[in-house]
């Protein structure tokens, strides 16, 4: 066994199932072990590698920052955070911001924002706002965000959950209209699953969602932490059907794969309803942070990042889809958010990410059977055409195995 593995299992928490490999280096879309072996990298952490390891204007930024100011709290004002919200404010369309570190933390600003909001503006009865989710959802792995989950693991032997949650089917707008009442302060929802296995809603259903709010005095809360910034082919994925969220959960990618760097941003009404020491967090808005979350931004829009997901999106999509293999079921996507997923009867997404590794493309399997593909933004026509051989030829030989077995 590796030595580097071995201290990994000995001494770090099992709540991950990485894959058999030791990265020691990074570069745009590649990633190097400790043995020198090269990989393509198709899973960007996440998405919060979404402009590529070692981006250099973001490396030479940081080290700038470093020497001069990082982290002094929220105590004090600093020059950096003002501009940092000021951009993200206008490029998603929001009033106000508010900064924080990890995406799970958004979310769960985005919830205190919601309940207060429901209690002092639209006016639910003390204690009883709720808030509806979906099947499927992942929006973190606190205990108020697993409340949410209608996925088992996510919950068993972590209880009690606090109340005011409701779950209802992903995608169907008819079961969102049943659900919501006088206590319901807020829908929260992924415009495209990403943890769900790349699941792409009905056309139509984000839209039809944003009309049920209006109509009902209900905020629309888009956590957009993975599919933001670019990585479905817009700046925002619901910007696919042109709904504008009253609240929008940033993250991952916000931090250019350097530092997490997450954002809740609403309408004024919505984050006015925070005062001086309702919620905070010692990093969240630091000098550093908010100094990558802008360049981070300017990046995107300065090389139209979302453009070119959008089309080496479409790219990739095509040419998978040209693979014949009884071991796929469906490929499906939007952008680089690309999930294959694969018969469990016939394979298993483990093994073909395993098998990706041993060629050098790195991915991970999300629910053990959707293998995920989402790439660093910055990808070039010719890594996806290397990337997809690697793909095909997997499938081709797990193919014949199985028939031979």
């Amino acid at each position: 066994m590796n030595n580097r593995i071995d201290l990994e299992a000995r001494y770090c928490a099992h709540n991950y199932h990485p894959l058999p490999v030791v990265l020691i280096r990074g570069e745009g879309v590649y990633v190097w072990d400790e043995s020198g072996k090269k990989y393509l990298d198709m899973m960007s952490a996440y998405s919060a590698v979404s402009h590529g390891h070692a981006n250099p204007r973001l490396v030479k930024l940081v080290q700038e920052q470093v020497a001069r100011l990082s982290v002094v709290s929220r105590a004090f004002h600093t020059d950096k955070l003002g501009p940092f919200l000021e951009r993200a404010c206008k490029l998603t369309g929001q009033d106000m911001a508010l900064p924080m570190n990890t995406g799970a933390e958004a979310v769960e600003t985005a919830i205190k924002a919601a309940r207060k909001w429901a209690y002092t503006v639209k006016g639910v009865a003390r204690d009883m706002a709720e808030i509806i989710t979906c099947t499927g959802n992942f929006h973190g792995r606190t205990i108020a965000i697993v409340a949410m989950s209608d996925e088992p693991q996510y919950q068993e032997n972590f209880g009690p959950f606090p109340p005011g949650f409701r779950v209802i089917e992903y995608g169907n707008i008819d079961a969102l209209e049943a659900t919501i009442n006088e206590n319901t302060a807020a829908f929260l929802v992924e415009p495209i699953q990403g943890e769900g296995g790349i699941i792409v809603p009905p056309e139509g259903f984000l839209k039809a969602a944003e009309q049920l709010c209006r109509k009902h005095n209900v905020l629309l809360i888009a956590d957009e932490i993975q599919t933001g910034l670019g990585r479905t082919g817009k700046l925002l994925a619901c910007q696919h059907e042109d709904v504008h969220p009253d609240g929008l959960v940033l993250g991952k990618a916000l931090g250019g794969g350097i530092l997490p760097v997450s954002l809740f941003l609403a309408r004024r009404d919505v984050m006015n309803v925070f005062t001086p020491g309702d919620h905070g967090s010692t990093f969240g808005g630091n000098p550093l942070a908010a100094a990558i979350g802008l360049e981070s931004l300017e990046i995107l829009v300065d090389d139209d990042l979302p453009a070119h997901s959008a089309a080496m999106g479409d790219y990739l999509i095509a040419l998978l889809r040209d693979i014949d293999s009884p071991l796929v079921v469906e490929v499906r996507g939007r952008g680089l958010f690309v999930g294959i997923e694969v018969d469990p009867a016939l394979g298993s997404a483990r093994a073909i990410c395993e098998a990706l590794m041993e060629r050098g493309l790195l991915s991970k399997e999300t629910h053990e059977t959707v293998v995920r593909l989402a790439p660093p933004l910055v990808i070039s026509q010719a890594d996806i055409d290397w990337a997809v051989l690697q793909v095909r030829d997997v499938l081709i030989d797990m193919d014949q195995i199985r028939r031979a077995s």
